[in-house]
């Protein structure tokens, strides 16, 4: 057991309940293509952050805290998650061939994030490491909040005073009660919002040849699950409710 001072992040696919439980024929689909995200959020995080676990939809990640060290590097490192996160998007929307459901409205998923900062165990268990203590909760019941907007990056009082001013003008205060801890007062930056201050064009449509890699990737991503030798979304079901969503029923066998 390992205790310190950490930086916690949840990098959060929005409206990916939604959109799983809508498009029950095609969950084999909609499975690989949050996997997807997944991985391009994963591989821009790092190597400043260490993944802790995916969440089902989510990603957490820690990032170890020197004495004195500064807390910038969270907006640094959502900045570059965001913009993968918009790549991946972008790139299947430019491939897409199939009309199934989920990858014709794929494009409809966003991204939000909670940041906190605070004392944390570290315990390893075989190859995984765990976190644990009042900072893990309090970064996860963050997620379960009133924040009027889809996309966002919610933060506590001393990771908002950390901010560079560049983005610190763009946030907005909210109190919110976490149960278990009581009332706290964070800071959220609405991500459309500063968003529209920067140039983003979409990607045009791709050629027919990388439309068809594309559709012969997902396809051969899809068989273990379409022959059954896994479950779609087995590991989306039942979501901790601390972290703010519903919980994903999915309907075993047919659908």
């Amino acid at each position: 057991m390992v205790n310190g001072r950490m930086l916690l992040l949840i990098a959060d696919i929005a409206g990916y309940t939604r959109f799983m439980t809508v498009h029950r024929i095609n969950l084999t689909h909609a499975q690989v293509i949050v996997a997807e995200l997944l991985e391009a959020v994963i591989d821009a995080a790092t190597p400043t952050f260490k993944l802790s676990k995916l969440e089902g939809d989510a990603a957490f990640f820690y990032a170890p805290l020197q004495e004195g060290a500064p807390l910038d590097d969270v907006s640094r490192t959502v900045a570059d998650i965001r913009r993968a996160f918009l790549a991946c998007r972008d790139r299947m929307a430019a491939e897409q061939l199939c009309t199934c459901d989920p990858c014709t409205q794929a494009g409809q998923l966003k991204l939000k994030f909670a940041a906190h900062a605070g004392e944390v165990a570290l315990q390893r268990v075989k190859r995984l490491t765990e976190l644990a203590g009042i900072a893990v909760i309090v970064v996860h019941r963050m997620l379960k909040n009133h924040v009027p907007v889809p996309e966002y990056v919610l933060v506590t009082e001393e990771l908002h005073a950390a901010l560079p001013e560049s983005v610190r003008r763009f946030t907005h205060a909210t109190h919110e009660e976490l149960e278990g801890i009581g009332e706290v007062t964070m800071h959220y930056v609405d991500l459309d919002e500063i968003a529209a201050e920067l140039p983003h064009e979409l990607a045009p449509q791709a050629p027919l040849w990388r439309r068809l890699a594309r559709w012969l990737r997902l396809t051969l991503r899809s068989l273990p699950f379409f022959v059954g030798a896994k479950e779609p979304c087995a590991v989306f079901q039942n979501l901790d409710e601390a972290r703010g969503g519903s919980s994903l029923s999915v309907p075993r066998g047919r659908p």
